[in-house]
């Protein structure tokens, strides 16, 4: 039953008076909520198209009443996806995921999906596309999830050529699936077993991602280009678990696993709810996750980069081992 304060797309409510509306599909993630908090300071309304839009009741008092409606859909669905468009000035595609689990899956999400997305915002006669995609995305790939992701900045290209799209190396906040997900099994197990320890890494805060989002928005001079979007700082794997470990005040062993030992490793998980590895993980961890030398970046959107030293200490508070007085 579908809480009464989401709504199908063909109800949405016309914007107020002198506001700008925006969809932002998948807006009820981890990007997203930092995204819609700005969107809504500015004075737009904003529509949250998700497949369980009810679940993002949370965002509503980061507006005024009205301002932030909450949609029900599926990117997939493209009669609902145009009905979500429809009206809009602008639309921004934060769909993704990391795993695939059950109909969820990299290419219907990541490629056909964000394709849907370009179709009906052209359809609609939106002025603005941006489409949040990954640093890595490569049509070419041996990893079907960067694969879907170059394939999807292909496919909205072709029907949408004025799309700016962002590519974030990982991204950390309060949050994220990756400090939090270690620090949890630090917390649980004497060992934490990586692959790829030497693959390099340049996180960015979720706040700077939004920033990024919304200074791509205002400007048509990034129209039609692609931004790579990294912190100040180029981090190893295992560097950036001992910075957590170090923050939490717990030691514990990282273990390199050899890719085979690995490989083997998420075929024997891989029935699993939430397997520790998958295959695909594995191929992507064979590759750094680094901004690109000649590619465009925070700076020429007008961001400074914030350190994951700032925010680090902060955001695994509650992780940190209790110091004994006395």
């Amino acid at each position: 039953m579908k809480p009464r304060d989401s709504l199908e797309p063909e109800q949405i409510p016309q914007p107020m008076v002198g506001m700008k509306r925006v969809t932002v599909l998948g807006g009820d993630g981890f990007i997203g909520r930092h995204l819609v908090q700005r969107l809504a300071a500015r004075g737009m309304t904003i529509v949250v198209y998700a497949r369980h839009a009810g679940d993002a009741l949370y965002l509503k008092p980061m507006g005024n009443p009205g301002q932030i409606v909450l949609a029900n859909g599926d990117i997939r669905d493209s009669r609902r996806v145009a009905a979500a468009i429809t009206g809009s000035d602008g639309v921004i595609n934060l769909v993704g995921i990391l795993r695939e689990r059950g109909s969820q899956n990299f290419d219907g999400l990541q490629r056909d999906g964000a394709a849907l997305v370009a179709q009906a915002a052209k359809a609609a006669g939106v002025s603005r596309l941006i489409h949040v995609s990954a640093i890595g995305a490569d049509a070419a790939s041996s990893s079907l999830y960067a694969r879907s992701k170059g394939s999807g900045e292909a496919a909205i290209a072709s029907h949408f050529p004025t799309v700016t799209v962002l590519r974030p190396s990982i991204v950390f906040g309060t949050e994220d699936q990756f400090f939090n997900r270690f620090a949890t099994m630090a917390k649980l197990s004497p060992i934490l077993p990586i692959v790829g320890a030497a693959t390099r890494f340049q996180p960015i805060y979720v706040g700077d991602v939004a920033d990024a989002i919304v200074a791509a928005f205002d400007s048509p001079t990034t129209m039609g280009k692609t931004f790579e979007l990294g912190g100040p700082g180029i981090y190893s794997f295992r560097a950036l678990l001992d910075a957590m470990l170090a923050e939490i005040g717990i030691t514990r062993m990282v273990v390199d696993l050899p890719p085979v030992l690995a490989s083997w490793i998420a075929r024997l998980t891989a029935f699993l709810p939430e397997p520790p590895i998958t295959l695909d993980q594995i191929r992507l961890l064979q590759r750094d996750n680094i901004v690109g030398a000649d590619a465009l970046t925070l700076a020429e959107l007008g961001i400074t980069a914030t350190p994951l030293e700032l925010i680090l200490p902060r955001q695994l508070t509650r992780f940190r081992r209790a110091r004994k007085s006395g």
